[in-house]
């Protein structure tokens, strides 16, 4: 979920170590399904990342918790995220009663860091977002509130900390609040999976990492988190 050209080596090399740790069929490479909803539901799946909304909305009946990768995010328990709210520098505002009025740009109303969880964030002041852009990616709304074709955006923090790094389009833009932690993106397996034995791979791949690719991946480690807490999340109502 958070591969980008600039982490994919590292990514390639964490893929062949758990891979030879798991010691079972494993493809040798990763992929990046057209069809995610066919991707996650497949009865076959053997190993995958799925969002947090996704899982509580549709999937958890259908797939095993394998774990969740902890990337050591600032004022977060491990393995959880936030969104970090992100407005042009000029525009900049942190009152959430004046986001209200703004023009929201969002990756997927599937997504918990895009959609999910700054609507809440609203929601739990008695406000709502006026307008909105879809966008299909985080990249994208950080693009489209770059360029004026939005006001803010909700960006998950390993998302954005992998932008600040590497795309100069985040110069012109601030940090104007975060949302409450929840849960990270969870690894899955289908329904005839061994959770057990792939998060045990898992974790020995993490912990084999060589210190730069550990810094590129931003992994610090795999740690497990019931069902019931991504379940409890809170989900805003349909627009």
């Amino acid at each position: 979920m958070y591969d980008r050209p600039e982490t994919r080596d590292a990514q390639d090399r964490l893929w062949a170590g758990l891979r030879e740790a798991y010691g079972g069929p494993l493809p040798e490479t990763l992929g990046q399904p057209d069809d995610l909803w066919a991707h996650w539901t497949d009865p076959a799946l053997i190993f995958s990342q799925t969002c947090g909304f996704p899982f509580r909305a549709l999937l958890h009946p259908h797939v095993q918790l394998v774990g969740t990768p902890d990337y050591g995010l600032p004022d977060c328990p491990p393995g959880h995220y936030r969104s970090v709210f992100v407005m042009r520098s000029e525009d900049a505002s942190d009152d959430p009663a004046h986001w209200a009025g703004l023009r929201l740009a969002f990756n997927d109303r599937i997504s918990q860091s895009g959609w999910a969880a700054p609507q809440t964030h609203l929601a739990e002041r008695d406000l709502c977002f006026d307008d909105g852009l879809e966008t299909g990616s985080h990249a994208a709304s950080i693009r489209a509130v770059a360029e004026g074709r939005a006001d803010i955006a909700a960006i998950d923090a390993r998302t954005w900390e992998m932008a600040r790094t590497w795309d100069r389009v985040t110069d012109g833009l601030a940090e104007v609040g975060r949302t409450a932690p929840s849960p990270g993106l969870p690894l899955i397996t289908g329904p005839s999976g061994d959770p057990a034995a792939l998060a045990a791979a898992t974790r020995s791949a993490i912990d084999d990492l060589s210190p730069g690719d550990a810094r590129t991946l931003g992994l610090v480690g795999l740690v497990e988190i019931p069902a019931e807490a991504y379940l409890a999340v809170p989900t805003p109502p349909k627009p």
